[in-house]
């Protein structure tokens, strides 16, 4: 018995179980609750995770080292609290990977965290640069939930159309 010619070609994806294991279904098959399917074209967790951390490492590294400079004028002053919400950003990024890695759900607890050590940060630079450093944030934790959801949403579409 022959196949057709459309059931040769059949894609296959990636799945993880949430302990870790990989598992192939078809890309017919129906993806069941609890899986988090796996798009080839982005970084792992482990990769984005170390990537994340050295650019922790080297964005507080350079803040602490021009902190004179960054407290000197007004403008510096707001450029020192943009640079402590990306501090936010990237640690916020190591963070959740940890969690992805290790298995766990990432939540609230998370963004607390990765909130406090950036003010923390801009704290050690100048007492205004807590506030714009809370308000950098704020507006880059909506926008990464917004590209989160757009991203969800083009990967349940694809999930879905196959």
């Amino acid at each position: 018995m022959t196949s057709a010619p459309h059931e040769a070609k059949t894609r296959f994806i990636r799945i993880c179980d949430g302990k870790g294991d990989l598992k192939e279904l078809s890309a017919s098959a129906t993806v069941l609750s609890g899986f988090r399917v796996f798009d080839p074209s982005m970084a792992n967790s482990g990769s984005s995770m170390l990537y994340s951390f050295l650019l922790f490492t080297v964005i507080l590294s350079l803040q602490e080292m021009y902190r004179g400079k960054l407290a000197s004028t007004e403008l510096f002053t707001i450029l020192g609290g943009f640079i402590s919400s990306l501090i936010f950003l990237v640690l916020l990024t190591f963070i959740g990977n940890f969690q992805e890695t290790c298995g766990m759900r990432s939540g609230w607890g998370a963004v607390i965290i990765a909130e406090a050590v950036a003010l923390i940060a801009a704290s050690t630079v100048h007492r205004v640069c807590i506030t714009t450093c809370f308000l950098f944030s704020v507006g880059l934790l909506y926008e990464v939930n917004k590209l989160s959801g757009i991203a969800l949403s083009k990967s349940e579409s694809k999930t879905k159309r196959h």
